[in-house]
């Protein structure tokens, strides 16, 4: 029998090893602007994803356990060090802009990292998982924006990291339910799917 008999995702949290991982939850994808736009997506997260969030925000500072923010946030003025795709895409927000911020709800608090992104994968545009390996993170818990796109990219590339991913699937949206639906069954394989309510009872139980 080999050590890797005895890996499983359904594992308890280790005091000190786990971290809350929010994607881009800002104010340019989540404004007032983003509720005309994408009402579908708004509704989401105003009725599920965002209050979900601030339960997990919760939970993970009483037990004092790491929170790490992304947002899209370009690191030059005029946006050049963005990916190919961000370009092309029209995607990115200027540096220390309105855009680029945490949304109110959900404001970082001292101390609590910030990672500026210019591509949709947290792992290729940040030094996330340098400052993973620093503070001894084992399992990564991802909620945030967008399911089907950067909440896909951190789970899949956390994983071939070594990383315990686990996805809350009912503090994540995509732009409609459907894309929402269709690519938790795509990456589910990837990781660990909890709820809001389970990913609670396990932060708890450290």
């Amino acid at each position: 029998m080999t050590s890797s008999d005895f890996l499983t995702r359904g594992r308890p949290i280790s005091k000190g090893t786990a971290a809350l991982l929010i994607i881009d939850v800002q104010n340019g994808t989540c404004g007032p602007e983003q509720a005309r736009r994408r009402p579908e997506l708004h509704a989401a997260l105003r009725d599920r994803a965002v209050p979900n969030i601030e339960s997990l925000l919760r939970a993970f500072r009483r037990a004092r356990a790491e929170v790490i923010f992304t947002v899209i946030e370009n690191l030059t003025a005029n946006g050049r060090d963005r990916s190919l795709d961000y370009k092309l895409s029209g995607m990115g927000f200027p540096k220390g802009s309105h855009e680029a911020q945490v949304i109110p709800a959900l404001a970082p608090k001292e101390d609590e990292l910030v990672l500026p992104k210019s591509s949709s994968s947290v792992f290729n545009s940040t030094m996330l998982d340098y400052v993973l390996r620093n503070i001894g993170i084992e399992d990564v818990f991802v909620v945030g924006c967008l399911t089907d796109q950067c909440i896909d990219h951190a789970v899949k590339d956390g994983a071939d990291r070594g990383y315990y991913m686990t996805c809350i699937h009912d503090a994540c949206v995509a732009e409609t339910e459907v894309r929402h639906e269709a690519a938790l069954s795509c990456f589910g394989g990837y990781c660990r799917m909890l709820s809001t309510e389970d990913a609670l009872s396990l932060i708890g139980a450290t």
